[in-house]
């Protein structure tokens, strides 16, 4: 392990993972997301396609992306416990700040939707490197508003995909560590036969 924080690698091996519950203010500015989003940008990318891309819940839109989800998921499921209704209200106020990430595939490309899953996925690392990198922790979710078609609809259209939701801000207790996967079990060396 790197102690040395200041450099590339060792920024790469200290980025956790913050509860969205936990993170608090001060979230990035404007600049500092836009910085953020930019680097999210910069990532493998078969064919330039950008089959994703961000939309930004602003803090006043947090209560009408909690009407979109709860009344999604009341519409799903009739006989939803408050309980279930209260979560999904706190789901969508959490963290400071909020990034929905979508996947757009290019369906008309010749590149493997595969492939640009892939840099869906990549991107959205990215977004939590540049994240880690300005100081702040970010949360990846997804669940089950990233599954829903009505929520999914409420940013963007149905060939699109909900990758997750970004909660961003600053971590309100120290992050923990969770355990790594042993190298020796997912590491082999390829021999022909």
């Amino acid at each position: 392990m790197l102690n040395d924080t200041t450099t590339p690698l060792s920024l790469l091996a200290t980025r956790r993972s913050g509860k969205p519950r936990d993170l608090i203010a001060p979230g990035p500015d404007a600049a500092q997301l836009a910085t953020i989003l930019e680097i999210a940008a910069r990532t493998p990318d078969h064919g330039k396609l950008a089959p994703w891309r961000f939309v930004i819940v602003a803090d006043e839109a947090r209560d009408a992306l909690a009407d979109v989800i709860t009344h999604a998921y009341r519409a799903e499921r009739s006989d939803a416990k408050r309980g279930e209704i209260e979560s999904l209200d706190q789901f969508a106020h959490q963290a400071p700040t909020l990034v929905v990430m979508l996947f757009s595939p290019k369906t008309e490309s010749h590149i493997p939707l595969w492939e640009q899953e892939l840099s869906a996925g990549a991107a959205a690392m990215n977004l939590l490197h540049a994240c880690h990198a300005l100081g702040f922790a970010a949360g990846w979710l997804t669940g089950w508003p990233s599954a829903s078609d009505a929520v999914r609809d409420a940013f963007g259209s149905a060939s699109e995909r909900i990758v997750g939701f970004m909660f961003i801000g600053t971590p309100g207790r120290p992050l923990d560590e969770r355990p790594r996967p042993d190298m020796g079990r997912i590491v082999s060396q390829w021999r022909p036969v």
